[in-house]
């Protein structure tokens, strides 16, 4: 029997639960053998050659090439395993926060300072708040 996910319709929100997990495991994997010097080099070297070197499905090596983070999320991707491809690229934790709002790295701390996107409007799927996904531009900012 299928679990009830109540929180499928949380906009702007993936959560990390079991399905997730099997979905991303090949994926999660691959962040965290970036942990090691040798294994970023041979990435940063020929990206693709060594994301063929992984169990992952053609969407998540996308999402990763284009570092769409929100892509790798949607395909079961961890957000503490994909920091490691920030690291790699030599990207904090918050531009890549930002880049995943559409934000630059000042207006993604500015938000949070500031308390945060507003619940209003945000609570379900297809309400009008700014984390609605017909509002996201999904991570434009920083990729010059």
């Amino acid at each position: 029997m299928a679990l009830d996910k109540p929180y499928l319709d949380v906009p702007g929100t993936t959560i990390f639960d079991a399905d997730q997990s099997r979905k991303g495991y090949g994926l999660n994997q691959f962040c965290m053998s970036l942990m090691k010097a040798d294994n970023r080099s041979r990435f940063k070297a020929n990206e693709r050659a060594y994301l063929d070197e992984w169990d992952m499905s053609e969407e998540q090596k996308q999402a990763v090439l284009a570092r769409d983070l929100n892509g790798c999320i949607r395909t079961g991707g961890n957000i503490y395993f994909l920091a490691k491809i920030g690291a790699t690229d030599g990207k904090s934790f918050q531009q890549m926060a930002g880049s995943m709002t559409g934000m630059s790295e000042d207006e993604y701390r500015a938000m949070m300072v500031g308390g945060g996107r507003s619940v209003e409007g945000n609570r379900f799927i297809g309400e009008e708040g700014s984390a609605q996904a017909h509002r996201q531009p999904q991570g434009q900012a920083g990729k010059a």
